[in-house]
């Protein structure tokens, strides 16, 4: 199953590098990770996306904070978050397509049923802007395949992930209120159980 996994890290050369090394070790594959700037300074968040047993999540949370760049890692669900994805998708609607121009208007009608937006028009192609889940996103793209027409790009951001209502206690480490302690990741213990089979020996922080 899927895991999507909120990471703050510290805004470092590397970072990137040592999550992505740390996922290789585990022997699981990155479905999407998406890095940006947080609320707080100096520091990165991160959304991973990840396939894994269900009863590995624990394990990775755990691995995740052995590393001395993670500052918090919570996991969520599609119930207790928000989650979108960002999608630009250019189609070819130029006169050699087999509408026509015609094919134009027509894309314009499927922009507004999956509401989407135009942001860029050119002589040949038509790029659309969508945010949404990801199964509206791959919605769009069937029905444009199935409508003959030819899908020239896609780039995705992949999951981004917000929990709902009001600051969690993580949350609340996380930012360093006085409402939240800093991060015990002592505290966090893996079951036997719970061990994800590795083809590497050491799932710890790579050696500088």
């Amino acid at each position: 199953m899927l895991h999507t996994f909120v990471a703050l890290v510290q805004d470092k050369p590397g970072v990137l590098t040592r999550v992505a090394s740390l996922f290789r070790r585990l022997n699981l594959n990155i479905v999407s990770l998406t890095v940006g700037e947080s609320e707080r300074p100096d520091t990165s968040r991160m959304t991973i996306v990840c396939e894994a047993p269900e009863t590995a999540a624990h394990r990775i949370r755990a691995s995740l904070y052995k590393l001395e760049i993670t500052v918090d890692v919570d996991e969520v669900g599609r119930s207790e978050a928000v989650i979108r994805e960002l999608c630009l998708i250019k189609v070819g609607a130029g006169p050699n397509e087999p509408n026509g121009l015609h094919s134009r208007s027509q894309i314009f009608e499927l922009a507004q049923v999956f509401r989407a937006r135009v942001v860029d028009l050119a002589p040949d192609s038509i790029m659309l802007e969508m945010t949404g889940s990801s199964s509206k996103i791959e919605g769009l793209l069937q029905v444009l395949r199935e409508s003959n027409y030819t899908v020239l790009e896609v780039s995705r951001t992949g999951r981004m992930a917000m929990r709902r209502g009001q600051h969690t206690s993580r949350v609340l480490k996380a930012l360093g209120t006085p409402n939240g302690d800093a991060a015990d990741k002592s505290k966090l213990t893996v079951a036997p159980s719970e061990i994800i089979p590795s083809e590497f020996p050491q799932p710890e922080e790579d050696e500088e």
